[in-house]
C-alpha cells in the first residue's frame, strides 16, 4: 500500500521529496520487496532527489534480509562518501548481508573497518559479526568479539548469547556454553529456546549427555516449550554416549508431547537402535517415517541396516539393503559395510564376498572397513585363501591393512592349521609397522598350536611378555595347548600354574588343555584334582576334559576311578564320545573286567559312536578271555 501510495504522488501532482523515497524504500525492505528496494535509490536521481543515508540502509537492509551480499556491498559502495556518511546502520546492514551470505572473513573485515569511519559499531553489528564467524565454522573468533563487547562499552543482548553459544555448540566448548546460559539470568537477560537449544547441543558434541538431559528439563521449569531440535539434541546426545535406552525413552516422551521428529531426529534415534540391536524398533521407525511426511535419507536406511546387523539378523539386513531407493538413498559405502558384516556374522562368507566385489560396480570405493569385514566373512567361513587373496591385493588398491586386517587373516590361516602362511602375515605385519595387539599375538600362539609347532608357540608367547602384553586366556590355553601336544606337559602344566597366579580368568578351554597334558604324564592325581576344580570354579567341564581325566586315570593304573568318571558323564550332561568309551573300555580291559568290555562296546553301537582301534582291540581281547 505504501509503494501504491508513492506511486500515485505524481499523478496528484506532488512531487515525492527524499522522506517519501525513503519511506518507501524501508516499506519494501519490510516486506521483503528487494527488486523494488533497490529500484526506488535508482530513480531518485532522476526525480533529481538526493539520496540520503536512511534510503542507502533500508536498501542495504532488504540486501540482507533476501541475503543477497554481493548486491549489498555493490551498494554500499555507491554510497557518496563526500555527500553521504555511512552511519552504524547502513553499516550493520553491511555487515548482516555477509553474515548471511556467509562471508566471515569478509564481514568482519568490514567490521573492523567501521571506527575507522568514525563509525561506532552498536549491539547489531557486533550480533552480525559474531554470527559470521559462528557460522563460517571460527568459533574462537565469535568468543573472542563476544568477550571484547563489554570493553567496547557495548551491553551483550539475547542474540549476542545466543551467537556466542552457537559457537560453544560448534567448538564443543560445553563448559563455557553453560557458564554463559547461567550468566543470562544474572544480566536480565532471559534464555529463550534458541540458548537453550545452543547449549544442550554445546553437550551433545562434547559428549556430556547427563548435562544435556538436565538442561533439556530445566526448559520446562522455565515454561519454554521445547521443539524438534531440543528433543533432537538431546537425543542425540543420548545416542552417541551410548545410553540408548535413555534416548528411546525421550523418544516417547516426544510424542506425547505432540513433538514431530523431523529427519534429523530419526537419524539420532535409529542410531540409538543401531547401539542397542532394536533392530525391530528400527523397521517399524523406517516405515513410519513415510507416514509421517519424512522422507527417509541414506543415514536412517544405513542405521536400521546397522541395527539388524547388530541384532544378527542377516536376512533382513539384506532385504533392506535390497530396497534402498536408488534415488533418494542410493547404498553408499556405510550401507554395504553393514550388509557386508552382517553376512559375515550370519556367516553367508559367499554373499559378503558378493557384495564386496559388487562395491565398484556401483561405483562405492570399499574402505578399510569393507576389506576388513570382508576379511572377517572368509575367516569365519574357513576360507583362508580367499583372506589371504584380499588381504594381499589391499596395497594394490591403495588401502593400507590395519591390525584388524592381520588378525583376520592371521586367524584364518590359524583355523585351517595354516601356521607358516600365519607366520609370514604376522612377520609382513612388523614390517609394515602395523603394531600387533593381544589378539594378533593370541592368533599367531594358536597358529603354531594348531600346526603342532610348540617351540615357535612358546617363542611368541614369550615375547608377548617382553612388549609388555598381558597374554589372556586364549594366549594361556593356546601355549598349554601346544606344549601338551608337543608332549611337554611339565610346561605345559606350568603354564597353567602361572595363568593361575596371575589371576588370568581360566575357561573350560584352558582347563581342557591342563587335564590333557596331565593324561599325557600319567598325572591321574593332578587331573582329577583340575576336574573337581573346575567344579568348584562353576567352569563346567566338556567332554574333552572328562574323557581326558579318565583316560590320565585309566593310564595311571586306576581303571575303577577312570569307570567311575565315565558313569557320571550322564549326570553331568555329558555324551560320551568315541575318546570316552576308549578310555572306559581300555580301563575296564585293564581291569580284566571282559563283560564290562563288550557292554560298552555294544553299547556305542546302539549310540552310533564309531568304535576306533582302541576299542576293537579291547574287545576283540575281552571276547578271548571269555
Amino acid at each position: 500500500q505504501a509503494f501504491h501510495l508513492f506511486a500515485k504522488m505524481p499523478m496528484a501532482k506532488v512531487c515525492p521529496d527524499v522522506i517519501s523515497f525513503s519511506a518507501s524504500v524501508s516499506a519494501c525492505e519490510k516486506a521483503a520487496q528487494w527488486q523494488r528496494a533497490l529500484g526506488l535509490p535508482a530513480e531518485m536521481p532522476i526525480r533529481r532527489v538526493r539520496l540520503d543515508v536512511i534510503s542507502y540502509s533500508a536498501a542495504l537492509s532488504a540486501c540482507e534480509k533476501a541475503g543477497l551480499w554481493q548486491q549489498a556491498l555493490k551498494l554500499f559502495a555507491k554510497i557518496p562518501s563526500q555527500t553521504i556518511r555511512s552511519d552504524v546502520i547502513s553499516c550493520s546492514a553491511a555487515v548482516s548481508a555477509l553474515e548471511k551470505g556467509s562471508q566471515w572473513q569478509q564481514a568482519l573485515h568490514f567490521f573492523s573497518k567501521m571506527p575507522l569511519s568514525e563509525v561506532c559499531p552498536n549491539v547489531i553489528s557486533w550480533n552480525a559479526a559474531m554470527s559470521a564467524c559462528e557460522k563460517g565454522g571460527q568459533w574462537e573468533q565469535a568468543l573472542i568479539l563476544f568477550a571484547e563487547m563489554p570493553s567496547r562499552k557495548t551491553c551483550p543482548d539475547l542474540v549476542s548469547y545466543s551467537a556466542a553459544m552457537s559457537a560453544c555448540e560448534k567448538g564443543g566448548q560445553w563448559e563455557r556454553a553453560i557458564s554463559l546460559l547461567d550468566e543470562m539470568p544474572l544480566k536480565k537477560i532471559v534464555p529463550d529456546l534458541i540458548s537453550f537449544n545452543a547449549t544442550i547441543s554445546a553437550c551433545e558434541k562434547g559428549g556430556r549427555w547427563q548435562q544435556a538431559l538436565n538442561i533439556f528439563f530445566a526448559m520446562s521449569l522455565k515454561r519454554l516449550r521445547s521443539d524438534v531440535i531440543s528433543w533432537g539434541a538431546a537425543v542425540s546426545a543420548c545416542e552417541k554416549r551410548g545410553k540408548w535406552q535413555e534416548a528411546l525413552d525421550l523418544f516417547a516422551r516426544m510424542h506425547l508431547r505432540h513433538v514431530f521428529p523431523d529427519v534429523v531426529l530419526y537419524n539420532a534415534i535409529l542410531s540409538a537402535c543401531d547401539r542397542g540391536a532394536q533392530w525391530q524398533l528400527a523397521l517399524l521407525l523406517l516405515v513410519e517415517m513415510p507416514r509421517r511426511i519424512v522422507c527417509p535419507n541414506v543415514i536412517n536406511w544405513n542405521a536400521t541396516v546397522c541395527a539388524c546387523e547388530k541384532g544378527g539378523q542377516w536376512q533382513q539386513a539384506l532385504s533392506l539393503f535390497s530396497e534402498m531407493p536408488q534415488g533418494t538413498a542410493r547404498p553408499d559405502v556405510i550401507s554395504y559395510n553393514a550388509v557386508v558384516s552382517a553376512c559375515e556374522k550370519g556367516g553367508r562368507w559367499q554373499q559378503a564376498l558378493t557384495l564386496f566385489h559388487e562395491m565398484p560396480h556401483r561405483e562405492v570405493c570399499p574402505n578399510v572397513i569393507s576389506w576388513n569385514a570382508t576379511i572377517s566373512a572368509c575367516e569365519k567361513g574357513e576360507q583362508w585363501q580367499h583372506a589371504l587373496s584380499l588381504i594381499a591385493v589391499m596395497p594394490q588398491r591403495r588401502v593400507s591393512p590395519d591390525v584388524i586386517s592381520y588378525n583376520a587373516a592371521v586367524s584364518a590361516c590359524e583355523k585351517a592349521g595354516r601356521w607358516r602362511h600365519a607366520l609370514n602375515l604376522f612377520s609382513d605385519m612388523l614390517q609394515q609397522r602395523v603394531s600387533p595387539n593381544l589378539i594378533s599375538w593370541s592368533a599367531g600362539v594358536s597358529a603354531c598350536e594348531k600346526g603342532g609347532q610348540w617351540q615357535r608357540a612358546l617363542k611368541i608367547f614369550a615375547e608377548m611378555h617382553s612388549r609388555k602384553l598381558s597374554p589372556d586366556v586364549i594366549a594361556y590355553s593356546a601355549a598349554v595347548s601346544a606344549c601338551e601336544k608337543g608332549g611337554k606337559w611339565q610346561h605345559a602344566l606350568n603354564l597353567f600354574a602361572e595363568m593361575l597366579w596371575r589371576k588370568v580368568c581360566t575357561d573350560v578351554i584352558s582347563y581342557g588343555a591342563a587335564v590333557k597334558a596331565c593324561e599325557k604324564g600319567s598325572q591321574w592325581q593332578h587331573a582329577l584334582s583340575l576336574l573337581a576344580e573346575m567344579i568348584q570354579r562353576q567352569v563346567c567341564p566338556n567332554v574333552i576334559s572328562w574323557s581326558a581325566g579318565m583316560s590320565a586315570c585309566e593310564r595311571g593304573g586306576q581303571w575303577q576311578l577312570a569307570l567311575s568318571l565315565f558313569a557320571e558323564m550322564p549326570v553331568r550332561r555329558l555324551s560320551p564320545d568315541v575318546v570316552s568309551y576308549s578310555s572306559a573300555v581300555s580301563a575296564c580291559d585293564k581291569g580284566g573286567e571282559w563283560q564290562h568290555v563288550l557292554s560298552l562296546f555294544a553299547q556305542m553301537c546302539l549310540r552310533s559312536v564309531c568304535p576306533d582301534v582302541i576299542s576293537y582291540s579291547a574287545a576283540v581281547g575281552a571276547c578271548e578271555k571269555g
